[in-house]
């Protein structure tokens, strides 16, 4: 009897490889912050909603599923991405289990919305779990050139399809998951969405934070000089459609790194530049320029910067979802920059060495140009994985250049 039961348990888990095929041959369907927006202030519905993250959720899932497949073998046996593999299989199932339950009962509609918040807490420490899979794997395997590309390719889409997921799995359980059906900490928010949000109050408020740290570390940080210049209508507030909870851990990222070279780079005079931050809004773009004088990093450096495996940062124990976020993997710039992509956006870093470091934020002034940007498994995808990468078709110069003297004509 036991022996049966756990058959029929694990029964649903053979067909997870041919759903996964089949999920993903369809295409993610990307969302624009009005679409969050209308759905979320007009019609918000949650049948509706119900109906489509049940098709949504399988497609963005098997994705990136395929794609987690693709990875070297011997990444793909480490505990830590078996376990990260376990939790979307799971999570795939569950979906799954109400795609032909009828949506016009009241009982599955809130029977789905339980789903979506077990789904949502079960992948709360994907990212640090997936980075200690990669840890592992450099340790025990080392890194190459061509594996570290594809990581570095994988990385970068696995976790904007998590931002992606998650941004689904939010908006749903706090429109619908609770209640209370307005936040009172944010009662003009739709779900995780801001319709007005004050881009100063944000950066000024990853500023705060990020300076609570640097004093207790250092025992002192630098002061914030702040310019607004508003080009669509001067004199007025700096606000635009967009996610609080993505900008503000974009700015405090950014200001944590700002804070530390400046207070290393100047610790012998023990007088700290300020850092100076410039919110601008345009017509097209809105831009958040912060500069430090921390020093700056060499031109050879600043991509690496963005890299998963080349972090030198030490190496913590991953233990629970209330640790610090990120914190010893060297993720934050390149989750960030992810984050600021993930509508359509950007985060590029300029260095001076010596001097200091710009680092600029941009993203869409207009609603309608803020779209989801999300990874397909297609026939690219895989060739990029299998594909042999060709020798560079530059020279590279060498650290000891030939002697002259010793060249002889044949």
């Amino acid at each position: 009897m036991r022996l049966l039961r756990c058959l029929l348990k694990s029964a649903p888990l053979v067909n997870i490889p041919k759903e996964v095929d089949f999920y993903s041959r369809f295409s993610p369907s990307p969302l624009s912050m009005k679409q969050f927006l209308d759905f979320g202030s007009v019609n918000a519905c949650e049948r509706t909603s119900f109906m489509f993250l049940r098709q949504e959720l399988p497609v963005r899932l098997a994705n990136i599923m395929k794609e987690i497949n693709l990875l070297p073998d011997n990444l793909l046996k480490t505990p830590s991405v078996q376990l990260v593999q376990s939790w979307y299989i799971q999570s795939l199932q569950e979906i799954l289990e109400f795609k032909d339950r009828s949506s016009d009962d009241a009982e599955v509609i809130h029977s789905f919305t339980d789903t979506v918040i077990t789904i949502r807490n079960r992948h709360n420490d994907v990212i640090p779990t997936m980075a200690q899979g990669v840890i592992e794997y450099k340790d025990h395997f080392g890194a190459d050139p061509v594996t570290s590309q594809n990581v570095q390719y994988f990385l970068d889409r696995f976790y904007m399809s998590r931002i992606s997921i998650r941004m689904l799995l939010n908006q749903h359980t706090l429109l619908f998951g609770g209640k209370v059906k307005v936040n009172p900490a944010h009662p003009k928010q739709i779900g995780s969405i801001d319709p007005n949000c004050n881009v100063v109050e944000v950066i000024k408020d990853g500023y705060e934070n990020a300076r609570r740290l640097c004093d207790l570390y250092y025992l002192c940080s630098p002061e914030l000089e702040l310019t607004e210049v508003n080009a669509k209508s001067a004199g007025q507030l700096i606000q635009v459609v967009y996610v609080p909870s993505h900008l503000y851990h974009m700015a405090f990222e950014l200001f944590k790194n700002a804070m530390r070279a400046t207070m290393e780079f100047h610790a012998d005079k023990g007088v700290y530049p300020s850092i100076q931050v410039l919110v601008s809004l345009g017509s097209e773009d809105l831009t958040v320029k912060i500069s430090d004088r921390g020093g700056g990093v060499p031109l050879r450096k600043n991509e690496r910067l963005f890299n998963y495996m080349y972090s030198t940062a030490p190496r913590p124990h991953v233990e629970t979802s209330r640790a610090a976020p990120l914190a010893g993997f060297g993720y934050g710039l390149p989750i960030s920059r992810l984050y600021a992509q993930y509508f359509q956006g950007d985060l590029k870093l300029y260095s001076l060495e010596g001097y200091g470091t710009d680092a600029a934020i941009y993203i869409k002034a207009l609603s309608t140009d803020s779209v989801e940007r999300l990874p397909v498994y297609n026939k690219s995808t895989w060739r990029h994985y299998k594909s042999s990468h060709e020798a560079d078709d530059w020279c590279v110069p060498s650290s000891e250049p030939k002697d002259m003297t010793t060249y002889r004509s044949v």
